[in-house]
């Protein structure tokens, strides 16, 4: 076999790979978005389900999802970057880096049970969080902090070292260096992590009923935030096992369908966030 046949050939099966990627997820969305559309409707989005008025909505897991979101991002992000900060630029090579390092990777390679159990009983009964966002937050923050970390550390390495010279010799210190030109120019690598934990986060379905329960309900708005915080709440894709779990699958679609667009939305957004960074960065 010559080469230009063995190139050809090589060219076909990645192309033909590339291919049957796109038509599975086009296919994936297709089938869920014409099973669940028969329940994408506004009241849908914005009632709560009530078996007594036979009404079917998740509002109030839409809701829970973004206290989730919010609450682990407010809790992972700080830390996530700090540390990758700590390794990147402070810490230097030496054994308890990489000591760290083998951490978050082993960290990243647990499955998401483990880490539901874990928060169960570390967060939920040691602690006394009970079944609760709270609980639920603490949980996923520890599973997305390998991300956070890792792609703020790839980020920050491909900043150029000559940055760091050029500020060091103009007589900036340390600090200074980084968080006026190693941060943002590494702002779209941390920014697209972030994102990506979003995804994570809103995908998570499992270690969230093990902590964060199954609640569906708004909150009351007499309540505050700090009182929701403590109290049970599940999810979209809590509420989609549920659903299945019940043989709803007419409803189990719905909900797979706005979990869908939410997903779309998020890596479009991280498209967006990029290119605008990078042009701004230019």
């Amino acid at each position: 076999m010559t080469g230009k046949i063995r190139d050809g050939l090589l060219y076909v099966l990645i192309y033909l790979a590339s291919l049957i990627t796109v038509m599975l997820l086009v296919g994936i969305t297709a089938y869920v978005f014409i099973k669940g559309s028969g329940f994408l409707r506004w009241a849908f989005l914005t009632s709560v389900t009530s078996v007594t008025k036979g009404i079917d909505g998740i509002a109030g897991n839409i809701v829970n999802t973004l206290y989730v979101v919010i609450l682990t991002l407010l809790i992972v992000t700080p830390i996530g970057v700090g540390a990758a900060i700590w390794m990147n630029e402070y810490a230097g090579r030496n054994r308890f880096v990489r000591l760290v390092e083998f951490t978050t990777q082993t960290l990243a390679g647990i499955p998401s049970v483990i880490f539901g159990l874990f928060g169960m009983v570390f967060f939920g009964r040691t602690l006394g969080l009970g079944y609760s966002i709270l609980t639920g937050s603490l949980t996923l923050a520890m599973m997305v902090l390998p991300l956070i970390t890792r792609n703020t550390q790839e980020a920050l390495r491909a900043v150029p070292e000559n940055y760091r010279l050029g500020a060091v010799g103009m007589g900036a210190t340390k600090w200074y260096m980084i968080h006026t030109i190693l941060l943002p120019c590494a702002m779209p690598g941390i920014v697209t992590g972030v994102l990506l934990a979003v995804g994570r986060i809103v995908g998570e379905s499992a270690a969230l009923f093990l902590t964060a329960g199954s609640g569906y309900l708004l909150p009351d708005p007499g309540g505050g935030i700090l009182h929701r915080m403590m109290e049970s709440g599940g999810t979209l894709t809590v509420q989609l096992y549920l659903s299945m779990s019940k043989a709803r699958y007419d409803v189990a679609f719905g909900i797979a369908a706005v979990l869908l667009c939410i997903v779309l939305a998020i890596n479009l957004l991280t498209g967006l966030c990029m290119r605008k960074m990078n042009r701004t960065l230019r």
